[in-house]
């Protein structure tokens, strides 16, 4: 019995076919919207072990400090904001030039690594340009107080954020 090559192709395509609606139709769910909370000392435990308490396993839960993301906003609200992702806890600024001098700009990534309410949860990155001669901006260096500074700015604001919710 010889097979003809338009029949064996023709299934091969019915069945890629039927695998993509059964994978599509297995995306779809029946849950209601997610909510997402901010859990302050949460962080990940493997298996359930190591210091301090974990965090309720809730779908949807937000994996950085709601803290040090809300202080974060508060304190680049001067630059423009590019991006803002809570779920990783990146945000990116625009470049932002000072009126009081206009031939540079600055840029700043900050991430926050922790659920926690920590210092070491926290990464700043600025970077700096400047406009030469012809007009064009070029990269320069910035004061390695400059990243530093701005982390201790949402440090403390974060502190203070956490005090007046404990304060009610």
């Amino acid at each position: 019995m010889a097979f003809e090559r338009g029949s064996v192709l023709r299934g091969v395509a019915a069945g890629v076919l039927a695998l993509s609606v059964l994978g599509v139709s297995a995306c779809g769910s029946t849950k209601g919207p997610k909510t997402f909370t901010n859990q302050e000392d949460s962080g990940f435990h493997l298996l359930g072990l190591g210091k301090g308490k974990a965090a309720p396993e809730s779908e949807g839960s937000i994996g950085v400090n709601g803290y040090l993301w809300r202080a974060s906003l508060d304190t680049v609200a001067f630059m423009p904001l590019a991006s803002a992702d809570p779920y990783g806890g990146v945000i990116l600024t625009d470049w932002y030039v000072n009126p009081e001098k206009p031939d540079e700009r600055f840029k700043a990534t900050i991430y926050i690594l922790d659920t926690r309410l920590r210092a070491d949860g926290l990464n700043v990155t600025v970077f700096k340009q400047v406009k030469d001669a012809g007009g064009a901006w070029t990269d320069t260096p910035t004061a390695d107080q400059t990243a530093t500074d701005i982390e201790n700015a949402i440090l403390t604001r974060a502190r203070q954020l956490r005090l007046s919710n404990i304060k009610g």
